[in-house]
């Protein structure tokens, strides 16, 4: 199944999204003469089937410096009435500056009967619907869609669409993904590519996809998969992202990442230029005159973006990969990552720094280095100043930064700096965490006495993306509304505890948000009936969750995530009656490693005050399948270890 036709799970709509070639209009017809329109196969077993059976999946891109055509034909069949209810139309989704879609099937098959729901066009509904406009998204795109009406059980569904794509902003260059993805068995998955022969064509499968074979007809290299009764492959649980990529293929004519570095460069130095008059410059000039610090004129021009400019995505036109002008985007006080890397770079030359924009990829970073060189690797564009061989990180799409550590290495993994002479893939290595991302401290004083109510003080200390979210939320919310937030979210019942008054204070300067709430807690002192003393349980020992086992498939023996860099700390205090006298605690206490984390804890009583701590910092992204099998047994123990104090017999 092609990635780049979306093509849909048909449980959740056989809804696809098709790209295609300048056109505001879907067209009808037959499939291009090059396409090989396959029988449909008898269909796979009943046995074990989900309510919606895929009988054919069939995907063909023909690929050409000229343009690239993708066609597309899932054919299924609704083998319980539960299925009816996800196949409730087919959509087709495209740009219509880049692309245009030609529909060619849309048919119900009943009892050897074809009833044809293209027969009448008008039943199409075409409408441009900014579907992300909620997320500042706007794209232009084109929506064809046709309800599926009077769908039985039994009956068959054929779809098939064809897109056409060319881009000149890619100067000639193709790419296409294909992907393993449905649910159970499929009776026939075929994916087949085709270029120019003579043309050079990378191509790369990832474990669980298949092998497939290379040929030639007429005129062109041929790569196809053609497989029956073909499953798709899982991802295994909790691993890296770079062994999730099972069951994909992907081919594209990009030779180097060095190339793909070259076609953006010319871009964004056309962009990032602007005029004498600019008031860009202006505000490089204010800049430069508070402080000759580069570091702190980077921190500037990053709030400057931050603050002057909102995040809008505009995707019409060029504005896929094409980012708008910086004068363009100042005057409009918005723009989409592209836009504000442009008006961050105008920004940091006129202030003489040396920064160059650099591709990323939000949340799909880890392991591009492993796959073949395209721009569909990228989602998202940001800024590198360099100062003194040190590197600072500038996203002019976050809010609210208000310290050098908004400049720290993002979580990315790799980016591919933009330069006029290319460039090749560089890893991003995040630093350790050297302060607790959430720091929590409950402080409860019974003093009064075990059977009276226990004046309860919560402190919960953000820092980094934390309080910098935390500060967010708290200027776009009402305060009325963010106390109410903060008060049910601690406030417990089940507990005991019951939160009267929220405060909070904000230090950006220490890049730190403190949330302080006052209460009552009833505390629950149970008596231990061996021991005949009462207790009150702080919490369990401290320990990361467990890993999963994983079923068979690829990459099976593959590494666990640890989230990283994260650093958390939790503390309870406990202010005892007496002065503590006779008082006594238990719990964890040492250091302890295990699955790729230091967990640091203490239980003890002081000065009359019963005070537990667990300090839990991840030291590694991963680990090894086998060391989070052993870990699994170390981790249990560790929850069976109580946090508790014991009142006096």
């Amino acid at each position: 199944m092609s990635l780049r036709l979306l093509a849909c799970s048909v449980l959740a709509v056989l809804a696809c999204a098709v790209p295609a070639f300048a056109a505001n209009q879907p067209a009808y017809g037959p499939p291009p003469a090059w396409v090989d329109v396959a029988a449909i196969p008898p269909p796979p077993s009943d046995e074990g089937a989900p309510a919606v059976q895929v009988l054919l999946d069939d995907h063909q891109a023909r690929l050409d410096p000229t343009g690239d055509t993708f066609y597309s034909r899932r054919v299924i069949r609704i083998l319980k009435p539960e299925g009816l209810t996800g196949v409730k139309s087919i959509s087709v989704v495209w740009n219509p500056d880049t692309e245009s879609v030609t529909f060619h099937t849309v048919k119900i098959i009943r009892d050897g009967k074809t009833i044809d729901l293209l027969e009448d066009p008008k039943a199409m509904l075409v409408l441009r619907r900014e579907a992300n406009l909620e997320q500042a998204s706007l794209d232009g795109r084109i929506t064809a869609s046709r309800q599926i009406d009077g769908l039985q059980t039994g009956d068959i569904l054929d779809f098939a669409v064809t897109r056409t794509h060319a881009d000149p902003v890619l100067q000639g260059h193709s790419f296409d993904a294909e992907r393993l993805n449905f649910a159970g068995v499929v009776g026939r998955y075929r994916a087949v590519v085709s270029w120019p022969k003579g043309e050079t064509l990378q191509w790369k499968t990832t474990p669980g996809f298949g092998d497939p074979t290379v040929g030639a007809k007429d005129g062109r290299t041929v790569l196809t998969l053609d497989q029956t009764n073909a499953l798709a492959p899982k991802a295994p649980v909790g691993a890296p992202l770079r062994f999730r990529r099972v069951g994909q293929l992907q081919a594209t004519s990009f030779q180097s990442w060095n190339e793909i570095s070259k076609l953006m460069a010319p871009l964004y130095a056309k962009a990032s230029q602007v005029s004498a008059t600019s008031p860009i410059k202006a505000e490089a000039d204010a800049i430069a005159a508070r402080t000759k610090d580069p570091k702190e004129r980077a921190l500037a021009a990053l709030q400057l973006v931050e603050d002057k400019t909102r995040y809008f995505f505009l995707g019409m036109g060029e504005g896929g990969y094409v980012p708008a002008n910086a004068d363009d985007t100042w005057t409009r006080r918005f723009g989409d990552c592209k836009a504000k890397t442009a008006l961050l770079l105008a920004l940091l030359k006129n202030l003489g720094l040396d920064a160059e924009p650099v591709l990323v990829s939000l949340g799909g970073g880890d392991g591009i280095n492993e796959l073949p060189p395209s721009l569909a690797a990228f989602n998202h564009v940001l800024v590198r100043v360099k100062v003194k061989d040190q590197s600072y990180w500038l996203d002019g799409t976050r809010t609210g930064d208000r310290n050098a550590q908004a400049m720290l290495p993002p979580q990315h993994k790799w980016g591919l700096p933009v330069r006029a002479q290319g460039a090749a893939l560089e890893a991003i290595v995040e630093p350790q965490i050297n302060v607790p991302t959430v720091d929590t401290l409950l402080r409860l004083d019974a003093s009064k006495g075990l059977d009276a109510k226990a004046a309860a003080h919560i402190t919960v200390t953000f820092s980094g993306v934390f309080a910098n979210s935390a500060r967010a939320t708290l200027a776009r919310t009402p305060k009325a509304d963010f106390e109410r937030t903060f008060r049910q979210q601690f406030s417990n019942v089940a507990g005991g505890l019951d939160i009267d008054q929220v405060s909070w204070r904000d230090d950006p300067a220490g890049d730190l948000f403190t949330i302080e709430l006052t209460g009552t807690n009833d505390m629950n002192w149970r008596k231990n009936q061996d021991l005949g003393m009462l207790e009150y349980k702080v919490g369990t020992g401290a320990a990361p969750g467990p890993f999963p086992k994983r079923e068979p498939g690829p990459n099976r023996d593959a590494p666990f995530a640890v989230p990283y860099p994260a650093f958390t700390r939790s503390r309870t205090e406990i202010v005892l009656p007496n002065g503590g006298a006779g008082y006594t605690v238990r719990g964890p206490a040492g250091t302890v490693r295990v699955a790729g984390y230091e967990i640091v804890s203490a239980s003890a009583i002081d000065a009359g005050v019963a005070r537990f701590t667990v300090d839990m910092h991840s030291m590694m992204p991963e680990i090894s399948a086998a060391e989070a099998e052993a870990a699994n047994a170390q981790i249990r123990k560790l929850r069976d270890v109580d946090a508790l104090v014991r009142a006096p017999a």
